[in-house]
């Protein structure tokens, strides 16, 4: 299991819902590169409205323009991994948007995780106190 606290690198991916990588989802692929690489986590969010660098509004609204939503991937993990990732996007994203924020991981626990052993200050990874 990744162990992730404190300080972290946050990639969002901006891309479109139909924008495709060898007849398969782009956000897919970005998802399965991500898990091969052994990044800590990938999630897809599928927006309801927006634009980008081509200014065409994408709507789930109006029936004719719901065809190509944006879609936004974000990753989360350590920077060192995170950066090691980005030459994978270079050749996936041809359209699109990349970003990087600096984020502080505050809990980071899959299901069926042993709780995490307390610290020096009596706080366990996730910054509970323990008993």
């Amino acid at each position: 299991m990744i162990r992730l606290t404190g300080s972290a690198l946050r990639l969002t991916v901006f891309v479109g819902e139909h924008d495709t990588w060898h007849h398969k989802p782009l956000y897919s692929e970005i998802v399965h590169r991500a898990h091969a690489a052994g990044l800590a986590g990938a999630s897809v969010f599928r927006g309801i409205e927006g634009f980008g660098a081509s200014s065409l509004i994408h709507t789930s609204r109006l029936l004719s323009l719901s065809e190509d939503l944006p879609v936004a991937v974000v990753i989360v993990d350590t920077e060192e991994r995170v950066r090691a990732f980005l030459p994978q996007l270079d050749e996936l994203v041809t359209e699109g948007l990349v970003t990087l924020d600096a984020c502080e991981v505050i809990r980071y626990t899959g299901r069926g995780n042993p709780p995490s052993e307390p610290d020096a200050t009596g706080r366990n990874t996730e910054g509970e106190k323990s008993p």
